[in-house]
């Protein structure tokens, strides 16, 4: 199925009603291997050169990339990086945060051309999800890089979270080098996220010699 990489990180993600009471002791979030990505001796920071971004990760969040990865190589799709900020099987009563960035390849979406058609198929799956739309899609630029964000807000059910919560989601779009580049920060408010986006950096494009 095209839509599985997309498809598994929204449903994984509506699975982090459940944050954790208990702690855990943290795995040390990294880069996953690949020539796409290389780790940076500061091992809270994820470095991707090929595409141009590094995003930095709070201090003791654990480290899922692996596992979610594992689904979505038969597809040709990539999971980069994928962070929480307590173990995602855990039980508890907030909202567990939670960074997922993904690579798809725009062939697999037949007449993709711009990143805005891309927004159509994530916005079905995730209102499929139980996801609402919050607002329109929007072009959004983060230095220097032109994206389309898209924002999405899920209630939560009381009986399972003992309160009644609201699970904010945003999704960050980047058609680059023939790839769909997704960044989907999840939190329990609007500020929330912005803290988290706050962690997502891009180099600065060089200028072609004259």
């Amino acid at each position: 199925m095209k839509f599985l990489l997309i498809a598994f990180t929204i449903a994984g993600l509506c699975l982090l009603a459940k944050a954790q009471t208990k702690t855990a002791p943290p795995v040390k979030p990294g880069a996953k291997s690949g020539k796409s990505a290389t780790p940076d001796e500061d091992v809270q920071i994820y470095r991707n050169p090929a595409i141009g971004f590094r995003y930095e990760i709070p201090y003791g969040w654990v480290d899922r990339t692996k596992e979610m990865g594992a689904a979505s190589e038969e597809e040709k799709a990539e999971v980069l990086l994928a962070v929480f900020e307590r173990p995602p099987d855990a039980a508890g009563d907030s909202v567990n945060s939670a960074v997922v960035i993904a690579s798809e390849r725009a062939a697999a979406y037949p007449g993709l051309k711009r990143a805005e058609d891309y927004l159509g198929p994530l916005t079905e799956l995730a209102t499929s999800k139980g996801f609402k739309p919050e607002g329109e899609p929007y072009a959004l630029e983060v230095e220097s890089r032109q994206l389309l964000r898209a924002d999405f807000v899920k209630p939560l059910n009381p009986e399972t979270t003992g309160e009644k919560l609201t699970m904010h989601q945003c999704t960050l779009v980047l058609l680059a080098k023939g790839h769909i580049v997704s960044f989907t920060f999840i939190a329990g408010s609007d500020d929330e996220l912005d803290e988290l986006m706050d962690g997502l950096h891009f180099s600065t494009a060089k200028s072609p010699a004259s």
